[in-house]
């Protein structure tokens, strides 16, 4: 069962989200800002304080928050609906009128929506409520704050180096990716060595015990393959056939041996020196190699990208997108990873990425090496603002129970 958490009501943006105008006026909201899941919030156009009422853009408050909405050009009026545990939600609002409806039944608003230098402005106290946000006025520092509705999106988890700890979790998560293969110094397809490693068995838990484990209670193990390119391992094979068959050979043999429904290609490192075009279009041949025998086998397909923001460029996102069901945006690592990674930088990372495929191809890669229980709904805030199909949480061991509960705030896990 699937549950909302509770709406905190908000005077000041209900009857006034800043010191109110005077009667029948409108003032453009000037220091007034609005923050959404703990990040500033773009509008078209200026919010402003009508009233003592926040009026913003309906069309740009609604895609920030997933709500579908339509507008009747004749009726002048605004259908917006949003699934939720009881069923689909709706509320209708009619420019001049101070009477919304909300499943039908009639509800009062504060100020009517009306058009205002050319744009449709709603209450957003009024319509952030309904749909489950959480609004929140600071008259100290003139922000409004939302904090988005809990979202069902797609989660994926990785299960690598020391994540036993944490094996509790790995149900809660729609897929898991087990860090248990990478390439070795020669190109070759391995399962020993530092890091990446099949693990040893602790007990009646093997390894294949737990692959098993995770399919037969609806969690999709993915195998996961890391290669780093410091020593050109990544690029012996994009450039030896004969290698990177083999490789593709072991690669498939290895998940279909193991159960594993899908697989993870993590190869980092392409494109910060050298010809990245000629990088880009050899891994587009690789990953199209790997494809096509995957798809033959039934199995998913993710690739592991890096940010397009960062210093590794020789990855063709348009491509890739085509050739994978999903592409997993690395958006960290940006600084030293002892703080969490900036904003900025992941919110550019995601628009970036949406120049060069559609949403629901792109799953954004938080890190819990660098988020802490403050600041990852922040991030997972960002994939729900643009709707993307959701996240994949870097790492199983690093979580911890704060951050762990903060995220399930943000995100309908399994369960």
């Amino acid at each position: 069962m699937k549950h909302w958490g509770k709406i905190l009501l908000c005077g000041a943006l209900l009857l006034g989200s800043a010191p109110a105008a005077a009667a029948g006026t409108a003032s453009a909201a000037g220091e007034v800002s609005i923050i959404l899941d703990g990040y500033p919030l773009p509008f078209p156009v200026e919010p402003l304080v009508k009233n003592g009422t926040t009026m913003v853009p309906f069309r740009a408050i609604s895609e920030a928050l997933g709500i579908k909405v339509q507008w009747n050009q004749s009726a002048k009026r605004i259908s917006a609906s949003r699934m939720d545990k009881a069923g689909v939600k709706n509320v209708v609002l009619t420019l001049g009128s101070k009477t919304a409806l909300v499943n039908g039944g009639s509800a009062k608003l504060a100020v009517a929506p009306q058009t205002i230098r050319g744009t449709t402005m709603i209450p957003l106290g009024f319509f952030s409520e309904q749909f489950g946000a959480k609004v929140s006025w600071n008259q100290s520092t003139k922000t409004v704050s939302i904090t988005s509705p809990k979202t069902e999106m797609y989660t994926l988890g990785f299960y690598a180096m020391s994540s036993y700890s944490e094996y509790a979790l790995l149900p809660d998560f729609d897929a898991m990716a087990f860090g248990w293969s990478r390439l070795d110094k020669n190109g070759e397809l391995t399962t020993t060595g530092a890091d990446h490693y099949w693990p040893k068995a602790d007990g009646d838990i093997t390894p294949e015990y737990i692959v098993k484990n995770a399919d037969s209670g609806g969690t999709t193990p993915y195998l996961m393959v890391y290669s780093g390119d410091d020593g050109l391992e990544v690029t012996k094979n994009l450039e030896d056939k004969a290698l990177q068959e083999r490789t593709i050979a072991n690669i498939m043999e290895l998940a279909v041996q193991k159960g594993f429904k899908g697989i993870v290609l993590d190869l980092e490192g392409l494109g910060m020196t050298g010809d990245k075009a000629k990088a880009a279009a050899d891994y587009n041949a690789f990953v199209k190699n790997l494809s096509g025998k995957a798809r033959a086998q039934g199995l998913k397909l993710s690739i592991a990208v890096h940010p397009i923001n960062s210093s590794y460029t020789g990855y063709d996102y348009k491509t890739l997108a085509s050739l994978a069901d999903d592409l997993i945006v690395m958006a960290y690592a940006y600084e030293d990873e002892q703080r969490p990674e900036p904003t900025a930088e992941v919110d550019e990372a995601i628009r970036l990425a949406l120049k060069q495929t559609t949403k629901d191809k792109i799953v954004l890669g938080v890190s819990l090496y660098s988020e802490n229980e403050s600041s990852v709904d922040t991030k997972i805030g960002l994939a729900k603002r643009y709707g993307l199909k959701g996240i994949a949480v870097w790492r199983l061991g690093l979580i911890g129970q704060k951050a762990w509960s903060a995220m399930n705030q943000s995100v309908e896990f399994s369960e």
